[in-house]
């Protein structure tokens, strides 16, 4: 295994034992304990995805009709996240989680399990995965990420943050979707007690953080969940609905455990290698659809997994300050090869795609620099396979707030791009706008990658492109016309 550089936030602290070592945490100006808060408030800010990718997941049937059952699905996601978070830690000793992308899962939901058996979605993630690890080992999927100028990269940055800002007002109802308008301030104002939680716990991480309390992310999220906990106990059914995984605003409000059975279930694990039960002929359970068909369903998820994976990746060790000059990271093969990983691990457990999670960046804002904070968060999702029901007392109300002070912190680099060049700054702005307004990373980095490569040819300047770049803009434009060139092949 490749032992990654010292990084550029590097203190030369002389470290203290073998852990220290290992995961360089004095030479990060880390600490043990700021590990373990980073980690912990990393699970809080992702734990909605334990509620969520279940959900998204259960509520489409396969092209049989087939439904999975959410109590397999919450076991499956939170095992398939603790293991790759804990091996991402381990490996790359980088503060990123993993866990079922959302997005991504909603691309096998919607786009792929009604063309399949569900055993056969599955067995597409695998293979897709496994594609994946391929480019990372033959140094391709590095060498893109080298390729990128480091201009956009910080926009690349930028504009996960934006992202992760989006998903938490739209998480926690704060912004919804509009009559008259594409979205209006709640629903219809901020006249519901769910989200008094929300602007509650907004306003005391924000005053945390300005004070540079230790914890701050933490300390909100627990304070907004006390609050949470006392608004429910005291207004009971005249509470709104809690909106977890953006729900039916009507639907019930989630109390507090009644009996031990409430708080503590064995997981059921018995999703894990569902994508055998079609058989060993491979090739023949994916006959019906057709090869075209089957390669575009490829390409979408691949362009899908490797981007989204690229731009978090990106976005959060910028914040870290884990980058050199030309915004590289040390040791970047390990990282994509634990994330491929995720992928092939969450095809052979059910549980959709793993990759990193944008919502690190939480911890990292608590003072993560290492893999220990990883290993902390995943360490944390198996517990939450046995204690799923205390997991969904943490509304999104709550957790929210977190992610909004983090996409600031993400904007603050955008003052170190040179929007004066017409081909970095164009590239720059629609990255950074088009993934929160289309709610994909992908999406954001594939524009950008066009725009950057039009701009340079139209100056005259298209040597100033690598050819990486130029084959990955191919790409994405291919991506981007997938339905017409779909309705050509009939």
């Amino acid at each position: 295994m490749k032992t990654p550089s010292p990084s550029p936030s590097g203190t030369g602290k002389t470290p203290s034992g073998r852990l220290d070592r290992y995961f360089r945490i004095s030479e990060r100006g880390s600490t043990f304990g700021t590990e373990v808060r980073g980690g912990l408030a990393t699970f809080f800010a992702m734990a909605y995805v334990i509620v969520l990718n279940p959900l998204i997941l259960h509520n489409t049937a396969d092209v049989n009709g087939e439904v999975l059952e959410i109590p397999q699905l919450v076991a499956v996601t939170a095992l398939v996240a603790a293991i790759s978070s804990v091996l991402m830690g381990v490996v790359s000793r980088y503060p990123f989680a993993l866990a079922a992308g959302m997005g991504l899962n909603a691309v096998v939901a919607y786009g792929v399990a009604p063309l399949m058996p569900w055993s056969d979605v599955f067995l597409l993630l695998i293979v897709e995965g496994l594609i994946l690890t391929v480019l990372v080992m033959t140094g391709f999927r590095s060498a893109v990420f080298a390729a990128i100028p480091g201009g956009l990269k910080i926009a690349i940055g930028v504009g996960v943050g934006l992202f992760l800002t989006i998903i938490g007002f739209a998480n926690s109802g704060f912004v919804q979707g509009g009559g008259g308008t594409i979205l209006s301030l709640g629903g219809g104002g901020l006249n519901t007690l769910p989200l008094l939680i929300f602007v509650i716990g907004l306003l005391v991480t924000i005053g945390l953080y300005v004070r540079k309390v230790p914890g701050a992310m933490l300390i909100g999220i627990a304070v907004s969940t006390v609050a949470a906990i006392a608004v429910e106990a005291l207004a009971g059914d005249r509470v709104l609905a809690w909106q977890l995984a953006g729900g039916d605003p009507d639907g019930p409000t989630p109390t507090l455990p009644g009996s031990v059975g409430d708080i503590v279930a064995l997981p059921d694990f018995s999703l894990v290698g569902m994508f055998l039960d079609g058989g060993f002929n491979f090739l023949a359970r994916w006959s019906d659809i057709g090869v075209a068909t089957v390669v575009m369903l490829l390409l979408t998820l691949m362009l899908a997994d490797f981007f989204d994976t690229m731009g978090t990746m990106v976005g959060v060790a910028h914040q870290a300050d884990l980058v050199d000059e030309n915004g590289n990271m040390p040791g970047t093969r390990e990282v994509l090869a634990i994330d491929a990983f995720g992928t092939v691990f969450g095809g052979a457990a059910s549980a959709s795609i793993a990759t990193v999670y944008a919502e690190s960046a939480a911890g990292v804002a608590e003072g993560a620099r290492t893999g220990l904070a990883p290993i902390v968060t995943g360490l944390m999702m198996l517990v939450a396979t046995f204690f799923s029901p205390l997991v969904t007392i943490v509304p999104f109300e709550a957790a929210t707030p977190v992610l909004i002070i983090v996409g600031f912190m993400m904007l603050v680099p955008v003052v170190k791009i040179d929007f004066t060049d017409p081909a970095v700054g164009l590239a720059s702005f629609f990255a950074i706008v088009i993934m929160p307004f289309t709610y994909s990373i992908a999406n954001g980095i594939g524009m950008a990658f066009i725009v950057y490569t039009f701009v340079s040819l139209v100056q005259g300047r298209p040597r100033q492109v690598h050819p990486l770049v130029w084959a990955v803009s191919a790409v994405f434009l291919i991506h981007f016309a997938e339905a017409p060139i779909n309705a050509l092949i009939g």
